[in-house]
């Protein structure tokens, strides 16, 4: 009982009459007794990390500014976060799938906006890819920006984002100098398999790879640069062609690998060593996909196998913007590449798929795609060639609804360097989910038929 107006009242009669008032805040019926507390969905709620999910807010006022917010934490404890501005319908609802955003990280209908939109994104790269990323989703009442000023919480929801699916397996290679990790899908196989080659960044990039390995391919992904387990110094590069042959031959004879159906996948410099590795007339892999790098290299060659000396050789090609930040696009020209270190392409025998950002800031794609092209159209193999460009594009495509960096921190030492990558956001993130399915299609084409 609760004394009430000098009378004793029932608490249920109390709480049965407060749940029947309804609350007003600007305007906006947010709360009744006829309609449910409001809730944030995402289906699924785990998922890999190039599925789609949807996106819902459900039980609100109708015609009402509503704001969704994505919050992730990076591998490096970086906070990331995107937003858009929304107005409900009139059953009360959002749906990312349907509804345009009006304002915040994205605008417009785009159903996987939260998720590449998410900013800062500087240089990040999954390092643990048998962790998920864990995404914490909000409903915001009004048309707020998180970060800048507090804002009502209605609802959240959680959702996990892989790059292994469940009974992938990771195995760490270190075989005859051959430093990797390789990943296995799901079964007894045998598998078609690729070799992931990534660029001068260097280290050991596990996610694609992993990805692959979620959608049936074995994948290798090879450390060639600046890693621990590599002779030094790390700087540069020093292993040759007897290497990188080591590590196709490695894929090839794994016993749960068909070994006639090996392709080789490289980004940036990675382009450059898919091209000379395909090129030996002993390496015979079934498909080749570049991604934004060179037919040759500029790098002097300290030896024939492709050991290169010191990696700063080519600094008379760098450019820099108004704020000190370095392009490496002039790098890569054709006009720039010694004539000794272009790939004559003379024994390729397999399809070639090349896949252009055109906004790339840190290479010469276009202008390599062409020599590319030309290249093989001399050979008489231009059917072997397949381009996708796209505009707006930068240098990192990489799988899709995940963020991109237009800029990001290349090196602290000898100097802090910021170095361009391109891309518009929106423009990077449809390129990302195009190129993502076709690489998928040209690997079903090529290695499993």
């Amino acid at each position: 009982m609760i004394a009430l107006g000098g009378k004793m009242i029932p608490c249920y009669t109390v709480q049965r009459n407060l749940a029947c008032i309804q609350r007003i805040v600007g305007g906006v019926r947010w709360t009744s007794s006829c309609r449910p507390a409001p809730l944030l969905t995402a289906s699924p709620v785990r998922a890999l990390i190039d599925d789609k999910i949807s996106i819902r807010g459900h039980f609100l006022p109708p015609r009402c500014p509503v704001t969704v917010c994505a919050q992730m934490q990076s591998d490096d404890g970086d906070l990331w976060e995107a937003f858009a501005h929304f107005n409900t319908n009139l059953d009360g609802t959002v749906n990312l799938t349907r509804d345009p955003s009006v304002g915040g990280s994205y605008l417009g209908c785009e159903p996987m906006g939260l998720l590449w939109g998410l900013q800062p994104a500087p240089g990040a790269e999954k390092k643990k890819v048998e962790t998920p990323y864990v995404m914490l989703m909000s409903l915001l009442k009004g048309h707020v920006s998180p970060s800048e000023r507090p804002s009502t919480e209605l609802a959240a929801v959680t959702a996990e984002r892989w790059y292994m699916a469940p009974g992938v397996r990771r195995i760490d290679i270190r075989q005859n100098g051959v430093v990797g990790t390789l990943f296995l899908p799901p079964g007894p196989g045998p598998f078609p398999a690729m070799l992931d080659l990534w660029g001068m960044g260097g280290g050991l990039v596990e996610y694609r790879s992993a990805l692959f390995a979620s959608r049936g391919y074995a994948s290798f992904s090879l450390a060639y640069i600046g890693h621990k387990d590599l002779p030094g110094p790390q700087h540069r590069i020093n292993v040759g062609d007897p290497y990188f042959k080591s590590a196709f031959q490695l894929l090839q004879d794994h016993p749960q690998v068909y070994r006639d159906r090996v392709g080789i996948i490289g980004l940036s410099f990675g382009v450059y060593l898919t091209l000379r590795l395909a090129n030996h007339s002993d390496i015979k892999p079934s498909c080749l996909i570049c991604i934004n790098g060179p037919a040759g290299s500029n790098i002097k060659l300290a030896d024939a196998d492709g050991r290169t000396e010191q990696m700063e050789n080519d600094q008379k090609y760098w450019t820099y913007d108004d704020q000190g930040t370095v392009s490496f696009r002039a790098v890569s020209l054709p006009a720039n590449l010694s004539p000794e270190s272009k790939v004559e392409l003379d024994h390729l025998t397999c399809p070639l798929m090349y896949i252009v950002g055109e906004d790339d800031l840190s290479a010469s794609s276009i202008e390599n795609a062409n020599l590319i092209e030309e290249t093989l159209s001399a050979a008489v193999k231009s059917q072997l060639f397949t381009r996708l460009s796209y505009p707006g594009a930068g240098h990192l495509i990489e799988p899709p609804y995940t963020p991109n960096s237009r800029a990001s921190l290349w090196s602290v030492k000898p100097q802090k360097l910021v170095t361009l990558w391109g891309g518009h956001l929106a423009l990077h993130a449809a390129a990302q989910e195009d190129s993502w399915k076709k690489i998928l299609e040209f690997m079903e084409t090529n290695l499993r038929h």
